[in-house]
């Protein structure tokens, strides 16, 4: 398995980086995407396919959501199998009163935070990258 599974490392290096615009979570029942949306996340459930794209496509396409978030990636190549990078980083986002949905990818971990808040949440993760 490829990537960083050393906790300290993991964190030391994860290098917040946030995406421009806003995000949103929307879900369609027949797991069609509709046209004009391109997805950066999708996850099949039971009840349908939920899709987080960006709000303006989802605007055009009439797609109803309830949550608008900022979308940060970690910039560290972490395991799958890394231990505690997850937790870490849901941590100080809680302390400091931000809510986090977490998505890992292959390469990378995305963070989708209230968009009025992503600012503010790439400054408490940048804390983390610092020595104590």
């Amino acid at each position: 398995m490829s990537g960083e599974t050393d906790l300290h490392a993991l964190l030391r290096g994860m290098r917040p980086e946030l995406h421009s615009g806003a995000y949103v979570f929307s879900t369609v029942a027949d797991h069609v995407v509709p046209a004009g949306v391109v997805p950066v996340v999708t996850a099949v459930e039971d009840e349908g396919l939920t899709i987080v794209a960006r709000q303006e496509e989802a605007d055009r396409s009439g797609l109803a959501y309830d949550y608008v978030a900022g979308w940060i990636t970690l910039r560290i190549h972490s395991s799958l199998a890394a231990v505690g990078l997850t937790a870490a980083v849901s941590r100080a986002l809680a302390d400091a009163g931000i809510s986090c949905n977490v998505v890992a990818a292959f390469h990378h971990d995305h963070l989708f935070v209230p968009y009025e808040n992503a600012e503010r949440a790439v400054e408490v993760l940048e804390q983390l990258t610092r020595p104590a």
